[in-house]
């Protein structure tokens, strides 16, 4: 940090930072507070997963070692030398998700342990308890429930895998998955996407009659369409899900447009209810909006126009960016993990301060930005 920037973070005016200069700021901020074998919680989960597939396409994008030498750390402690995961639930989704960090892994090594993982992980999906529809649980104790952060946890890391491993049958099952979620969960007056969806309707959150979620959940909205990104990167192009879901994920982004706050660019933590004087923007799920609609424009599936939005809610974000007196990006207005629930329970969710998901999310919009800000 030169003088000026120093001078600048000490009366806490931004430095006039690059998207991929926000990246590595944040993580840094991440790897000055945690050495990788300690990132929480203890055990192979997403938490880490997203923050860490956030700092590969950072490490990508800028080749820095530090960053591959990191999360390699931190795969290292839980992957053992047989492929075996040392600490997980393999009953939930949640702890599937940080698998996609193996397949570079396995590239750039060669590490029969990384392919073991893989092999071991994904074929779980094969024996996954269902609804009746055929729709995942998301994790063992919610029966019946699912749930749309699901599609982020196993999506990717399967259609990769079934790419990686000439494994069509991956293909299928997550495109099904993909396209019974939407079909259960969209809001035709709307656009949106509830949080969840019980066919049963036994849960104490759902509807009597359609078995829904009663609200849309910022965050776990924007784990749908950057999940569907992701799955696109391996997906065969005909694939015969591919142009349903195609047209799901247009249709969300566009919606989604709807509800941007047009003084600070960003979104509601409950998507919807932005006029409500107890909502609050929240950070981690304008991060993945914008991901995602600045990604659907680079591969084609929106219309560069909407570039305008991505970049509004981008800068949405930079304006609430803090540091602390290291001089460490302190990324606030995050809300913490939540199961589902009605409008005061996601409003009386807690917030935090560079915790993993909404870094990850934050590192995901920054290296996207700067895909966009190089293509002009």
């Amino acid at each position: 940090m030169n003088s000026s920037e120093a001078v600048n973070i000490q009366n806490n005016k931004k430095p006039a930072y690059s998207p991929i200069e926000w990246a590595e700021k944040a993580c840094e901020a991440l790897m000055t507070k945690f050495e990788p074998e300690l990132l929480p919680p203890d055990r192979f989960h997403y938490h880490q997963g997203v923050f860490l597939s956030g700092m590969e396409k950072c490490w990508k994008e800028t080749q820095n070692s530090d960053y591959y030498d990191y999360l390699k750390r931190w795969v290292d402690s839980q992957v053992l030398e047989d492929g075996s995961i040392k600490k997980h639930k393999p009953d939930e989704l949640d702890d599937i998700q940080p698998g996609v960090l193996l397949y570079n892994l396995y590239e750039q090594t060669g590490d029969e342990r990384y392919k073991a993982a893989l092999h071991y992980l994904v074929p779980l999906l094969k024996s996954w308890k269902t609804n009746a529809s055929g729709g995942f649980w998301h994790k063992e104790h919610y029966p019946n429930q699912m749930w749309l952060d699901g599609l982020y946890m196993a999506g990717p890391i399967a259609v990769q895998f079934g790419k990686a491993f000439d494994a069509n049958e991956y293909f299928d099952m997550m495109t099904y998955q993909a396209i019974l979620m939407a079909k259960h969960t969209k809001d035709h007056v709307t656009g949106l996407l509830y949080h969840g969806w019980d066919e049963t309707k036994e849960s104490s959150w759902a509807d009597p009659e359609t078995g829904l979620a009663p609200e849309f959940w910022g965050r776990a909205i924007g784990w749908y369409p950057v999940a569907l990104l992701e799955m696109f990167e391996h997906l065969p192009e005909d694939h015969k899900d591919k142009a349903a879901l195609v047209e799901i994920l247009q249709d969300l982004l566009i919606a989604l447009i709807n509800y941007q706050d047009p003084a600070t660019g960003l979104w509601y933590q409950v998507v919807d209810k932005g006029a409500q004087p107890d909502n609050w923007l929240e950070n981690s799920c304008t991060s993945l909006y914008v991901h995602a609609i600045a990604k659907a424009v680079r591969f084609g599936y929106l219309d560069a126009k909407y570039l305008e939005y991505a970049w509004k809610g981008y800068q949405g974000v930079i304006d609430t960016l803090k540091f602390d007196d290291n001089g460490n990006v302190v990324i606030g207005q995050i809300c913490i993990g939540t199961g589902i629930g009605d409008y005061a329970h996601y409003i009386a969710r807690p917030t935090s301060e560079n915790d993993l998901h909404g870094a990850g999310a934050f590192i995901l919009m920054c290296v996207e930005m700067s895909q966009a800000a190089k293509a002009g």
